[in-house]
């Protein structure tokens, strides 16, 4: 991490309060969280948004957890990346996640899904080439409004964080780091950790 930020032992009011969710449900405090508390005063409205986001997403998290591997992949953000292929794995498998890095197009997901997934893609790339066709195609594959405005939430959000994380210096703990180097190598999108 490049910045000074809150440790835990330091942390005080609404910061030690996200601290001490995050110690008990995941048994640390990620630098993922930290990060922010180099402002704690944004350190609980990102919470607030994130969990608004995730928690109300109206695809499930296993689709809002496929839409942030492929927007970290095309931020480039590799602590994203290794974070969010960990999660993945553990809800669809190892294979089929790496087969979703390597292209979703070819991953054995669903029509729908692989529409959902080039939608957020391009919010990465180059959100402005989005056109109505685009919204129109979404339409057309069974996504309501209030699922393109999920996926566009998920993704922009995802390429917020992603940015800021790398911005500040931000490193994947190691148990997010795959076993196997190679696949470590290839979801290392930025910096090496």
């Amino acid at each position: 991490m490049f910045l000074r930020t809150i440790e835990p032992a330091e942390a005080e009011g609404e910061v030690a309060s996200i601290y001490a969710n995050e110690l008990a449900s995941m048994g640390r405090v990620m630098q993922a969280t930290q990060c922010w508390s180099a402002r704690p005063d944004i350190l609980g409205p990102v919470e607030r948004l994130l969990h608004q986001i995730r928690d109300g997403f109206s695809l499930g998290l296993i689709n809002f957890r496929l839409i942030t591997l492929v927007a970290a992949k095309h931020v480039p953000s590799s602590y994203c990346s290794y974070v969010y292929f960990k999660a993945l794995s553990g809800m669809i498998g190892r294979e089929q996640t790496l087969a979703v890095h390597r292209d979703y197009r070819n991953a054995g997901l669903t029509e729908q899904q692989i529409a959902m997934l080039a939608y957020a893609e391009q919010i990465t790339i180059d959100a402005s080439r989005i056109s109505k066709a685009d919204i129109d195609h979404l339409r057309t594959v069974g996504f309501t409004d209030v699922n393109i405005a999920d996926i566009a939430l998920a993704a922009s959000f995802r390429n917020f964080m992603s940015r800021y994380f790398d911005a500040v210096g931000a490193e994947a703990e190691p148990d997010f780091l795959d076993d196997d180097l190679s696949v470590r190598a290839e979801l290392s999108v930025a910096r090496n950790n």
